[in-house]
């Protein structure tokens, strides 16, 4: 934990930085049930699969002008040229196993629309009754049962870079788990 200037607790993990800060206050662990921002959470995290998630935060913006906004219609029809020029653009991490990823993530998330969406099947993972919040980041796993059999999920519906892991990343991310600790501003805004 981490008192800042404005008097606040936060969770220690998101540090002094005024992006991470405003990251962990506003969007960390808010509840989504939006398709298109699971999506892009989902590829973003996969990006991040190594690094640290500041690094991805600060490349966000430029994540978002690469790939279409995140429409996964329009990144399921890049070709390898377009994926090839994807790799020369110092605005995003270029790895090509990250890059290819998304191209097919976004194939992948087509086929779920059919079958009721990102959310519908992400939401059914998450832990079911009350749980302790913690005091210590130490206390918080680097997965679950729950992220262990999502990330199964999604590698079998063709889904890639979505270890559990990753995958537990994405659910603090998106709310379907809300690690935020004990002392922690948010965690008290909330109705527990």
């Amino acid at each position: 934990m981490a008192r800042h200037a404005d008097g606040r607790w936060r969770c220690g993990w998101c540090g002094l930085d005024p992006l991470y800060v405003r990251y962990h206050d506003t969007e960390w662990g808010v509840p989504s049930h939006d398709d298109r921002h699971l999506f892009e959470m989902l590829c973003l995290e996969g990006a991040q699969a190594g690094l640290s998630w500041i690094t991805i935060l600060r490349k966000r913006e430029s994540y978002r002008r690469a790939f279409d906004g995140f429409d996964a219609r329009a990144i399921a029809r890049y070709t390898p040229a377009r994926i090839e020029r994807l790799l020369e653009d110092p605005g995003i991490v270029r790895n090509r196993l990250k890059v290819q990823s998304v191209v097919l993530n976004a194939r992948a998330f087509l086929e779920l629309s059919g079958g009721g969406g990102l959310a519908e099947l992400v939401w059914r993972f998450a832990p079911q009754g009350k749980r302790r919040r913690r005091r210590y980041l130490r206390e918080i796993p680097a997965s679950t049962p729950q992220s262990d059999a999502l990330a199964k999920e999604l590698a079998r519906r063709g889904f890639k870079f979505v270890g559990t892991t990753i995958v537990y990343s994405f659910m603090q991310a998106v709310g379907v788990v809300d690690d935020h600790l004990q002392r922690c501003w948010v965690a008290r805004d909330r109705i527990e």
